[in-house]
């Protein structure tokens, strides 16, 4: 086997070896370090699997940091092929890592898990998990093995794929060496997803790991180095599919997230559908699959249109993040938000594009005269997302309004450029909407997916014009958070009244005034209109 020194240039390694020869144990790195290092991807994770403890190895290794930092910065490394030590230079950097204590030591902090025998600590902007070498045994009934100790050969014989079992040699006799006995450096370039085992007891045994394999199929995927699994394995997946039962929802949900946030999400969504999977996570989405015709009217496959618009908007998304156009919006405690760069996609965001249609399975129609209409599937959708997220042990709070306000408001501004855009109508989209209207707007862009070329240049230059009017009433009405100047204590206030219906129609009556640009967004104004309206009512100020 090939020795590999230059994929462990960091400093760590050499100090895990040293470790771990102190301990007289064998120690490798194992798992998806090993894996994207021949696919030259970046990866900050380190996985250390010892034949013996993990925890004890972890807290030697911590030593002889404590040991190396003590002595300072520019000793000598431990091993020739490693880098000197650097100053960490970010906070994430800094956080876990060595610290001064009181009486000038530096202290590491170690991680135990001792429930899962496993230790990690933060060292140079790499995170270091160990674990000891073991093999698993499993009961039908549930994904928790029965872990015994064992040898680098039964760990690797227990994990999931075979690029994902290679493992690098940190022992001095063969420092870098690769131990592959599975073909996994074959497997990546081959671009296959393959089990070690048998497909049909490494999916029984844990059947989460069906799902993982469909999304390292989409993760690792590109357009030059496509990944597949292998055909036998995807036989064993739809043969096993009913083994999801024994698996948490969140579980679940986890790896579908992990799916979505990918370049090409909808790869993913394909291949649970291909292998029966999905119908048992999210049948409301393959009730969209199929096109019927009726009297040569038909329409277009909605579950292969939502898949598309997932792709757009991930496509779309990654290019606004990479040129600084978009913005998360967090509380300030003060009742309002505070701007940040996004920097990551948005996983809500993609979850809306995905539900975005789902209300059409149910309100498809066919007109005899216009053909097949969907009437109401934002509404009805947006009633769906929050059973659909309480179906799937979803968090049920403002993520959960954030999708639903997206589904229930993704055709009004495509409804916009039908006819003139008034600024009234764009005010009641930023009231709407609020901070979200940069990520509605996305989707909205996504969503246009026709295959006619004129069509959608028409809808492009029409969504461009919405997108400079929402800028230019945004910029002179401010509604994007509207508040409204008047409250209801306010209103008891001037005319001395108790808590009543009448204050609901005062406020509503100035709101609506507000947004359809017949007095500006003022106190001074909202109040002589609220005044006004009383005395048209009967109401007359106190004092």
């Amino acid at each position: 086997m090939g020795e590999f020194k230059e994929f462990l240039n960091h400093k760590i390694f050499g100090i895990v070896s040293d470790a771990a020869e102190e301990m007289g144990v064998r120690a490798f790195v194992i798992g998806g370090y090993v894996r994207d290092c021949f696919l030259q991807r970046p990866n900050k994770d380190i996985d250390i699997v010892v034949e013996g403890s993990g925890i004890d190895l972890a807290q030697c290794v911590a030593r002889y940091i404590e040991k190396q930092e003590c002595l300072g910065s520019k000793q000598k490394c431990y091993k020739e092929n490693v880098s000197e030590p650097r100053v960490p230079e970010t906070d994430a950097e800094r956080d876990g890592e060595a610290k001064k204590g009181e009486n000038g030591a530096h202290r590491v902090h170690v991680s135990v898990f001792k429930n899962f025998g496993t230790a990690m600590l933060k060292y140079h902007g790499m995170e270091v998990e160990f674990v000891g070498a073991r093999k698993e045994s499993y009961r039908r009934e549930s994904r928790k093995p029965i872990v015994e100790d064992g040898t680098l050969r039964e760990d690797q014989l227990r994990r999931d794929f075979t690029i994902n079992a290679m493992a690098f040699s940190l022992q001095k006799e063969d420092f870098g060496a690769l131990v592959d006995p599975f073909g996994g450096i074959r497997d990546l370039a081959a671009g296959i997803i393959r089990t070690p085992l048998d497909p049909d007891t490494t999916y029984s045994d844990d059947p989460l790991r069906m799902i993982r394999a469909i999304r390292f199929a989409t993760k690792l995927s590109t357009p030059d180095h496509r990944f597949t699994i292998v055909p036998e394995s995807l036989d064993s997946i739809r043969r096993n599919r009913g083994r999801l039962e024994i698996l948490s929802k969140e579980r679940i949900v986890e790896e579908l997230n992990k799916i979505l946030v990918t370049a090409n999400p909808s790869m993913g969504f394909y291949l649970l559908d291909e292998t029966g999977l999905l119908e048992l996570i999210l049948p409301q989405l393959t009730a969209l699959k199929g096109v019927e015709s009726v009297e040569g009217h038909g329409h277009k496959d909605n579950f292969a249109h939502t898949l598309q618009v997932v792709d757009n908007v991930a496509a779309l998304e990654d290019e606004a993040i990479a040129q600084g156009r978009l913005q998360d919006y967090l509380p300030d405690g003060n009742g309002g938000t505070f701007a940040l760069p996004r920097t990551e996609p948005n996983v809500w965001l993609r979850w809306a594009a995905l539900l975005h249609d789902v209300g059409k399975a149910a309100t498809k129609r066919f007109d005899p005269v216009v053909g097949w209409t969907f009437h109401g599937h934002e509404v009805v959708g947006g009633r769906m997302v929050p059973k659909i997220f309480k179906a799937l042990k979803m968090p049920l709070n403002e993520k959960m309004e954030y999708v639903k306000k997206l589904v229930e408001l993704h055709l009004r501004p495509i409804a916009l450029v039908t006819e003139e855009v008034t600024d009234s109508a764009v005010r009641r989209l930023l009231f709407e909407a609020g901070d979200d209207i940069d990520d509605l707007m996305l989707l909205c862009h996504g969503d246009i997916t026709s295959k006619n070329p004129r069509k959608v240049e028409r809808l492009h230059a029409n969504f461009e014009l919405v997108s400079r009017k929402l800028v230019e009433v945004e910029a002179k009405d401010a509604v994007r958070n509207f508040k409204n100047p008047i409250n209801g204590e306010y209103v008891m206030q001037v005319f001395g009244i108790p808590p009543c219906s009448t204050i609901g129609v005062l406020k509503e009556y100035v709101k609506n005034a507000i947004l359809d640009g017949e007095i500006p967004n003022e106190f001074e104004a909202a109040d002589a209109l609220m005044r006004q309206k009383a005395a048209e009512i009967g109401l007359v100020p106190v004092g």
